[in-house]
């Protein structure tokens, strides 16, 4: 694996303060946004030496920033993500050639990323999907040829951008192949953004030293986007203002060894690639513009944050690095749970220059009997259940707290103590304590998350829960809820594979089989849904007093996309196995298997009598199976169950629909009689 040559430990540099105010500009309009982000590590049948380290935490934290509300600001369902296996070259094709071209407009601003392997057969340029047999390359990768007609016209967005960081490793990509590759990569599309990770015959460094492991070109990517590429100081990272500080920092870190090159050919250079509107400074001029921060610590597990973002743990035998950092005062912080924080402090970086910063994590955080007293009644109170027993909850988990004003898991069941009482504004404000507090709680996050997600605030939640992943990736009830909120935006596939990683990491997670099940079926993937319905329903076969004791995190969202029920009003137990049973019923019927779709439909009815969305569904399947094969009875009971939707849902499309079943129904009946 290539490494990149260690930077000079002092430099001759000058700094000089510009005292003119960065030029004001209005807030910037961000248009609709949609983005695919590749990223593969491990190749199914590549050598050992053709192996990469960083490209799945590269794509992951390009998601990150790109999603981010003082980053990217790309909509969390537009994000498309192919990391590891998942980035075949069937799913590269659906992605690029039918998702992008369905969805962008001419208004909109998409953006490609991709960072694994290129290659060159027959003398033309192929990226490398995780499934690429080296014997084959033609047949089994991605021609970048392909790329550039799909984003040059098939792609219909005015800002159009294209991140790559492949030709990674001399030992498997030949000097005059990346020459090659990277040519072809800027020659894709005049009217794109294009910034490759290097030119002509180099190669791509990737090493732990850079924000403790990333592909150089990506972490100054990743560096940038959150602001560090901001010279003019306004918020606002645009195309130009990126390049340069991708180029001018990887030049810098590599000993000029790698150059990322961006094609400036018709691309609009005010393209706004990032917006944070609380990050503005006083624009400076140095002859090198940026400093290194090198974080040491005593500690092993420390998560370290820069002005508020974190940037990955260090561990007290390796310093995390953190380079390309605009010169000035910044706020550091290192936490550790369970213990006390080192900060926030602002700490100043000097252009051109490295700052050590020492970490120290030494005082553990120990509870006074008065506080764990006050939190031991409360969670007593908690686990009973029911209104009264929540409020009592609340009062003692709020006296812990006064007792102990930096006890997170105080803060933390205030919060779910509120959320139980449907007091979204005081649940809201302690979440946020609680992380306030501990930043590195996975489980005030995966928590928070779970109840932005149930109030609708789809985009926060899965930033929150996205971070909890982030942190904690064997977190399996923070992939689960990141299902159900990918799936109420409607973006089946990202709900497909949260839930699938749900499942790998807890097999016995009925509400993640659910979940894969609804998108499954919304996807038109019927049977394979039919067999995660049935496994949830095998799940989740105890009493309905069981079912709800459980904790299932969310309340109002949980249940059937695109349903208009408040879930919280009815028991949750009954309701998903009416909904598991509406979903066997329409995949069923989906395959024209309208006997047993029936019985499915039936079936929900019997936990949930009074959805109006089953009664449709089972009229219309005892109307197909008189279609199928004859008898009034048929008709008489689809009649019946149509008459229950305009009694039960009367503004609804389904009524619409319904009366025009009951107005052929009953023109059919009288007929038979005449």
């Amino acid at each position: 694996m290539a490494q990149a040559p260690q930077a000079p430990a002092t430099r001759d540099l000058r700094y000089e303060k510009d005292t003119t105010a960065a030029v004001s500009r209005p807030v910037p309009s961000i248009p609709r946004s949609y983005a695919l982000v590749i990223g593969i590590s491990r190749y199914k049948t590549l050598p050992e030496e053709g192996q990469l380290q960083f490209p799945d935490r590269d794509a992951r934290e390009i998601y990150t920033a790109l999603i981010s509300a003082e980053a990217g600001q790309f909509p969390a369902e537009n994000v498309h993500t192919l990391i590891g296996p998942a980035a075949t070259l069937a799913n590269m094709r659906n992605e690029l050639e039918t998702w992008l071209p369905s969805v962008a407009k001419p208004d909109d601003r998409v953006l490609i990323y991709f960072a694994g392997h290129g290659f060159i057969s027959g003398g033309k340029a192929y990226l490398a999907p995780y499934d690429i047999d080296r014997q084959n390359i033609p047949a089994t990768s991605y021609p970048m040829e392909t790329l550039g007609n799909v984003i040059g016209s098939r792609i219909h967005a005015k800002w159009k951008v294209l991140l790559t960081d492949s030709c990674h490793s001399g030992a498997i990509t030949p000097e005059a192949d990346r020459q090659q590759i990277n040519q072809t990569l800027l020659d894709l599309n005049r009217s794109l953004f294009s910034l490759t990770a290097s030119r002509d015959r180099e190669q791509s460094f990737e090493s732990a030293q850079w924000g403790g492991g990333h592909g150089v070109f990506t972490y100054y990517v990743i560096k940038g986007l959150q602001g560090e590429a901001d010279t003019s100081g306004d918020g606002v990272v645009t195309a130009d203002e990126l390049a340069e500080y991708v180029h001018t920092n990887v030049r810098d870190a590599t000993g000029q060894r790698q150059n990322p090159t961006s094609e400036r050919g018709s691309f609009d250079p005010d393209m706004v690639l990032a917006f944070n509107p609380g990050r503005t400074h006083v624009s400076t001029k140095t002859s090198s513009q940026f400093g290194t921060f090198v974080i040491e610590t005593n500690r092993d597990g420390v998560e370290v944050f820069l002005d508020g973002i974190s940037q990955g743990v260090v561990n007290k035998a390796a310093p995390l690095r953190l380079p390309g950092i605009a010169p000035g005062a910044h706020t550091i912080q290192g936490v550790h749970l369970g213990y006390e924080p080192d900060g926030p402090r602002q700490e100043t970086i000097y252009p051109g220059q490295d700052t050590a910063v020492s970490i120290r994590i030494n005082i553990v955080r120990r509870r006074g009997s008065a506080a764990t007293d006050a939190f031991d009644k409360g969670l007593a109170y908690y686990n009973k259940g029911a209104k009264e027993n929540y409020a009592h909850a609340v009062e003692d988990f709020r006296r812990a707290l006064n007792a102990d004003p930096n006890y997170s898991q105080a803060a933390l069941y205030t919060a779910r103590a509120y959320n139980a009482l449907f007091d979204e504004e005081n649940a809201d404000k302690y979440f946020r304590r609680a992380i306030e507090i501990d930043p590195d709680y996975s489980e005030a996050r995966a928590s928070y998350g779970g109840m932005l997600l149930d109030r609708g605030d789809f985009d926060s939640a899965i930033r929150q829960l996205n971070a909890a992943v982030q942190k904690e990736p064997s977190m399996a009830m923070a992939w689960y809820l990141l299902s159900v909120a990918f799936a109420r935006k409607e973006a089946y596939p990202e709900s497909i594979r949260a839930a699938r990683e749900a499942i790998r990491l807890t097999p016995g997670n009925a509400e993640a089989h659910f979940w894969l099940a609804e998108s499954l079926r919304l996807t038109k993937n019927w049977q394979e849904s039919m067999s995660e319905y049935r496994r949830y329903l095998e799940l989740s076969d105890f009493e309905s007093g069981l079912g709800g004791k459980l904790d299932y995190y969310v309340i109002g969202s949980l249940f059937g996309v695109g349903r208009k029920k408040r879930a919280a009003q009815v028991d949750i137990w009954r309701e998903m196995r009416s909904e598991a049973n509406f979903g066997l019923c329409d995949s069923a019927a989906q395959m024209k298997q309208f006997t047993e779709a029936i019985s499915f439909c039936q079936q929900a009815l019997v936990y949930d009598p009074k959805d109006p969305f089953a009664h449709y569904r089972l009229g219309v399947n005892y109307s197909e199976q008189y279609n199928l094969s004859g008898g009034a009875g048929l008709l008489a009971a689809a009649r019946r169950h149509f008459d229950e939707v305009l009694t039960l849902s009367p503004d609804t499309s389904e009524a619409e629909k319904a009366k025009k079943y009951i107005g052929n129904i009953d023109a059919v009946l009288a007929a038979k009689q005449r």
